[in-house]
This record gives structure tokens, sequence and C-alpha cells, in this order.
């Protein structure tokens, strides 16, 4: 845990959020007492609330060191559950202070929403999960696949050019969340899962029998996760 610090300070001063930036991103969040971090609404390992109320996972964890680097108290922290679809919006519209959602580091979206991506915390890779009656060995016998894929997501280009590139059909099974591929799956409505390899070991865990289901050995992307901050949160000098 030691050798973490260096690394969450040096990305809360990115941010723009460190005690000596000169911000106005920061000054709210100090006038408020608290840092508003937008998250995944549930994904095992990543973020996820208990019965209890009570937020954990990797992507929480680095709201808690932001909070620490600007309060000196990692309990100063809202978590608001986003979509994948909502998640750049709401970051743009000021409604979080920073986003920490297993987000995909791409030029475009920081060009197209004026974000800024001050580092990466997780390096994945997207797969695929299907049944395992199906037999398959790789993602190149996915011809013909009912492909559930998640709106507002790298994952979607990223399936369609791997299958037509391969000269593959696909039919695309739209989802607004893990929670509703997961349902969308188990109930017939496709036979392919496609996010991140890591997404995908959280979710196999969610299925009524998950020993049933495997993860093709195929990784067809490199992506590079971490936080997000709106970019005036960068615009204050930083000592």
């Amino acid at each position: 845990m030691r050798k973490m610090i260096p690394m969450f300070l040096g990305l809360a001063a990115a941010l723009g959020l460190s005690v000596t930036a000169q911000s106005q991103t920061l000054k709210t969040v100090q006038d408020r007492g608290s840092l508003i971090c937008g998250v995944n609404p549930g994904l095992g390992g990543f973020a996820s609330k208990d019965a209890n109320g009570q937020w954990s996972g990797f992507d929480v964890d680095f709201c808690r060191a932001l909070a620490a680097a600007i309060f000196n108290d990692a309990s100063k922290v809202q978590y608001v559950p986003l979509s994948a679809a909502d998640r750049l919006d709401a970051l743009k519209n000021k409604q979080i202070d920073v986003l920490s959602r297993n987000s995909t580091w791409t030029m475009g979206r920081e060009g197209d929403y004026g974000v800024v991506f001050p580092g990466v915390t997780y390096y994945d890779g997207q797969a695929f999960l299907v049944p395992k009656s199906r037999n398959l060995q790789s993602a190149l016998e996915l011809d013909g696949g009912k492909v559930c894929v998640q709106h507002g997501t790298t994952t979607e280009p990223n399936f369609i050019d791997f299958f037509e590139t391969n000269h593959m059909k696909y039919e695309t099974v739209h989802a607004a969340s893990a929670d509703d591929m997961i349902k969308a799956y188990e109930a017939g409505q496709c036979n392919v899962l496609t996010t991140d390899e890591s997404g995908l070991f959280a979710m196999r865990l969610q299925l009524a029998k998950p020993t049933d289901s495997m993860i093709l050995p195929d990784v067809i992307s490199k992506e590079p996760l971490g936080p997000v901050a709106g970019r005036t949160t960068c615009s204050g000098s930083i000592s």
C-alpha cells in the first residue's frame, strides 16, 4: 500500500485536486466538504454496494484515496452510480467532480467531451463469453453470433470491427447495463457477451450457473482504464 501512495497523490495532482491546486473545481469540492465521484452501478472488483449501502472495489478505493489527498479523510466521498452511456455527460455537466468508472482512455473521448484522463490505473482487453455447450475454441468461430453489448462503450465498435474484418455475420443486442446484459444472455436473447475481460469474469460470477459459460482466449483490444476529470479541473497551477 505504501508504494501506491505516490501514484494516488500524483493522479490527484494531475486531476487538479491536490491541496496546492488553484482551481474552481477544487474550491467547490473543499467548500462542499466532500468529493462527488462517479462509479459503476455494480461491477465486481471495481465498484459494488453491499446490503448496508457500503461501497467497495478498485475504482471506489481510488475515490477514497483522492478524498484523503484533499481532506486527509478518505470517508469524505459521495458515490454516484452511472451507466456507461451517461458517465461522461455527467462529468461534462458537472454533476460529478471525478469519474472513476472502468473507463477506456481514448483521444476521441478527450476531444469530444472536453475531459482529461490523467493516468492509467488498470490495463485490460476486450474478450468474449459464451456457453460451454457451443464447444467453441476461438472467437473466430463466432460467425452468426447474437452479441450483447452496452451502449456508450468502446466495446461495440471494437467487436463490430473484429467481426467485419474476419467476414463474420452478427446481430447486435444492446443493453443499458451489465445486469441487463446478463439477463438477456440468460434469457437466450444473445449467445455472446463482450466487454473488458475483467468485466466478463465479474459477470460470469453473477450467472445462475457460472460454470456453464466460458471466456474465450482471444483478446481483441487493449483497454487502458483510468479516472477522468473535466478539462477545467486541470487548469490550476500546481506547485
